[in-house]
């Protein structure tokens, strides 16, 4: 992924700069289910500066705004609260996936 296209994933949502588990997932190469187990098992690395789960309505802004926008946008159907990670929350995801490309980030 370059980083004109990281860019359009980043969003502001709480004040925050943030990216969410699926576009994480995607850049980690890593399934999404995959991705948040290994936030669970590793829950106390992430406080709340670092990750937290949307709510429904920031969710339906996040998806408002993204189609006020006329900008092609690869969005999937949610069927789960996402979870949005800081910059810090990302670089601390890069430390506990085991993923050949989130070991090559973490260096």
């Amino acid at each position: 992924m370059d980083i004109q296209a990281i860019q359009q994933i980043i969003f502001y949502v709480r004040g925050q700069r943030v990216i969410l588990d699926f576009h994480l997932a995607e850049l980690y190469e890593v399934e999404t289910k995959i991705l948040k187990q290994a936030v669970r098992r590793n829950i106390e690395r992430f406080p709340d500066d670092f990750m937290f789960e949307l709510t429904k309505d920031e969710i339906n802004s996040l998806i408002h705004n993204i189609r006020s926008q006329s900008v092609i946008f690869n969005w999937p159907s949610i069927t789960y609260t996402p979870f949005a990670f800081t910059e810090q929350g990302v670089a601390m995801l890069s430390s506990v996936l085991r993923s050949e490309r989130a070991i090559k980030v973490n260096i």
